[in-house]
């Protein structure tokens, strides 16, 4: 059986470790399938916001291995990587 965590918005370290994750990467490829547009993530505090960047970057740098068993990995995606620049403003003073 998986583990349950909930504090822990990293994408990548969520898969490795083999916490429990709820797939909700049909909804990221409903996202990123469509170009040029711009998406504005708004959800109250602790709604998963930084998981779901988490999970963005992983797409964006091509780790098609940290989907597998999951929605979006056999969607037809070219997985190449992308320069990413990621603002965090929740860091900062």
């Amino acid at each position: 059986m998986k583990r349950l965590i909930s504090s822990i918005p990293d994408f990548e370290k969520i898969i490795k470790e083999g916490y429990l994750y709820v797939d909700k990467t049909e909804y990221i490829w409903q996202l990123i399938k469509k170009t040029f547009e711009a998406y504005f993530l708004t959800r109250p505090w602790h709604f998963g916001k930084t998981l779901t960047v988490s999970t963005l970057e992983a797409v964006f740098q091509g780790k098609k291995d940290l989907f597998k068993g999951l929605a979006i990995y056999d969607n037809p995606y070219d997985w190449k990587e992308y320069s990413i620049i990621r603002l965090d403003i929740g860091k900062g003073d």
